[in-house]
């Protein structure tokens, strides 16, 4: 670990929870904080001391003008100096590394992405060793490193499958420290998407909380209590078995009528090339689908259906104050998002509460935001489990 990193380590319980609450929801006031934590004002003190000393935490001008002196002298918010370190986070795809920079609150301060033309673990780490290199250059105070991966990890260090990757049991955050000496944190991508999302994003401050992305696959993760519930079934690719419509399309992936083979964006791109004959991108297919073409039209009618269902059994069963929907496939709303909201309704009691559906049109920047949040959990806060 970087001596940098080192030197806000090791934090207690008591210390977690003070720089976690302030780095979600900050700045916050010391009577806030403690309110929050259930703590006394003189353990509050006990705790805060060694992370202002550490340089963690800083006392800030109370700007609001929401903290008021009571029974001697105010004291100033808290909040965490968000530019005193920096951190990486990679997102590795079929074809490409997308690589951020981000503060300690997940701010991105720099993009870089390069081409990936060889799934040979040592290559592609080496790959990653370079790409650090360039980055540490103008960012030189990096406390450490996140990688998300489509696949199952464990350990939060070896990628033990990857379809995209073809990889199996690849001790990838060995293979990254060795090259780079920082750090590193190795998670699926959706959980860490989960994470940045629950921490700093649309699920920032609720209780239950849902993302589902579509895209290459299909992504799910549950938050309750404010925190992520890990299940293997999430790296597995469970979409492949949820089924939507019996007699929905039989693609190459995913069992007949299964949210994958409905919804993910190259069985889409399949049907349209088995029925047409013509090899066309998912922007393509949107587009024609818009203009009426009769066969895209109906393709993205039934992922609209599809999408719309899944939705609604997910709010049915899960009850969540909101689902995410993100991933590079969220432009089926801009084209069919009328479908998806009718079927939700059809799908859901007629006295149910209206779904809270935030769509979320991102990119894989935000994928490796969101292993750069892992990054911060694990390497800087101690919050192994987070």
């Amino acid at each position: 670990m970087t001596a940098g990193a080192a030197s806000w380590l090791p934090l207690s319980p008591g210390e977690r929870a003070v720089a976690i609450e302030v780095l979600v929801h900050g700045p916050l006031s010391r009577a806030e904080l403690a309110r929050r934590l259930d703590l006394s004002a003189g353990s509050l003190t006990r705790l805060t001391k060694p992370l202002i000393e550490s340089g963690l935490l800083v006392e800030v001008p109370d700007n609001g003008g929401t903290v008021a002196a009571r029974q001697g002298r105010p004291s100033q918010p808290l909040d965490v100096v968000a530019d005193s370190r920096s951190f990486l986070g990679y997102k590795i795809t079929e074809d490409m590394v997308y690589g951020v920079v981000t503060t300690l609150r997940s701010d991105i301060v720099a993009r870089h992405d390069r081409p990936l033309t060889t799934h040979d673990p040592a290559e592609v780490a080496a790959l990653l060793g370079e790409m650090t290199a360039e980055l540490v250059r103008d960012h030189p105070r990096v406390a450490g490193i996140g990688i998300g991966v489509g696949g199952l990890v464990e350990d939060r260090a070896v990628v033990g499958e990857s379809p995209f990757l073809r990889w199996r049991d690849v001790p990838l955050a060995r293979l990254v420290e060795e090259r780079t000496g920082l750090p590193v944190v190795v998670e699926n991508d959706v959980a860490a998407l989960v994470e940045a999302e629950t921490w700093f994003g649309a699920g920032r401050g609720l209780d239950r909380f849902v993302v589902l992305t579509i895209g290459a696959g299909i992504g799910y993760g549950l938050v309750l209590g404010g925190k992520r519930v890990p299940c293997a079934e999430e790296d597995r690719g469970f979409g492949r078995h949820w089924i939507l419509d019996p007699n929905g399309p039989l693609t190459p992936d995913g069992q007949r009528g299964s949210a994958v083979s409905l919804l993910t964006i190259p069985n889409i791109r399949y049907q349209i090339q088995a029925a047409t004959g013509r090899a066309l991108d998912y922007e393509e297919i949107l587009a024609l689908a818009a203009a009426g073409d009769p066969m895209p039209a109906r393709v993205i009618d039934e992922a609209a259906r599809a999408l719309g269902t899944l939705v609604a059994q997910i709010a049915n069963f899960a009850m969540p104050q909101k689902i995410l929907l993100a991933g590079e496939g969220v432009g089926l709303m801009d084209v069919a998002g009328e479908t998806v909201e009718e079927t939700i309704r059809v799908n859901r009691h007629p006295l149910a509460a209206p779904v809270d559906l935030e769509t979320k049109v991102s990119d894989f920047h935000d994928w490796a935001r969101g292993a750069a949040v892992l990054a911060i959990q694990v390497l800087v806060l101690g919050a192994a489990d987070a």
